[in-house]
């Protein structure tokens, strides 16, 4: 009678644990299938973006004036992430770069809804039309300024290493070159010497 009770005991803790690594299972999957349709979202959004982009028309500019701000973004957060994987001083830069990169999500929204109501509606908000592009310029020459500014200092700290190796390079190869022996330079001197004596002229 033990015993059937103990081989119950033991199927039961058996199932217990297959049924926590089912739930465990299907807890991942889940999290896993949620960003995927997260990514598969935006890649959407991405595609749509250019290929209404490729179109002629108000709406076309629009989209890719949202291409070109989203590619200067991105390229200025690679260039402030560059510089933090080398340890350069940066203060304040990065928060400047989160603010101006939730700002620029917020223009590419602005900018997404009006080239959505340019296709549909026949009507043409030029005022709105001439902001958006404002913005877009004041966006755009503010990621140009920090990258000009971080290539600017990234040349400044490569001229710095390549002068401290050519002066390295400099000394390596005088330390290298065989110091003259007095002896022969004595010697040199001497034969010179006797050589002038019997050519006088």
């Amino acid at each position: 009678m033990a015993t059937i009770s103990e081989i119950i005991l033991i199927v039961l803790v058996i199932l217990a644990f297959l049924l926590l690594v089912a739930g465990v299972g299907i807890y991942f999957l889940v999290k896993v299938g949620r960003k995927a349709a997260v990514k598969a979202r935006q890649a959407t959004t991405r595609l749509t973006t250019h290929v209404n982009a490729m179109g002629t028309g108000d709406a076309a500019e629009v989209e890719r004036l949202r291409l070109d701000l989203r590619r200067e973004v991105s390229l200025t957060r690679q260039a402030v992430e560059q510089a933090q994987q080398q340890g350069w001083g940066l203060g304040d830069l990065p928060v400047l770069l989160a603010d101006l990169t939730a700002q620029a999500d917020v223009h590419d929204g602005q900018l997404g809804m009006y080239a959505q109501q340019r296709r549909v509606s026949p009507y043409v908000d030029h005022a709105t039309l001439d902001r958006l592009r404002e913005h877009q310029a004041k966006l755009t020459a503010m990621c140009a300024r920090i990258r000009a500014d971080l290539l600017s200092d990234q040349v400044q700290h490569t001229a710095t290493g390549i002068d401290d190796l050519h002066s390295r390079t400099d000394l390596e190869i005088e330390a290298r070159r065989r110091a003259p022996d007095p002896l022969d330079e004595i010697d040199d001197l001497y034969r010179r010497t006797m050589q002038e004596r019997r050519d006088p002229s």
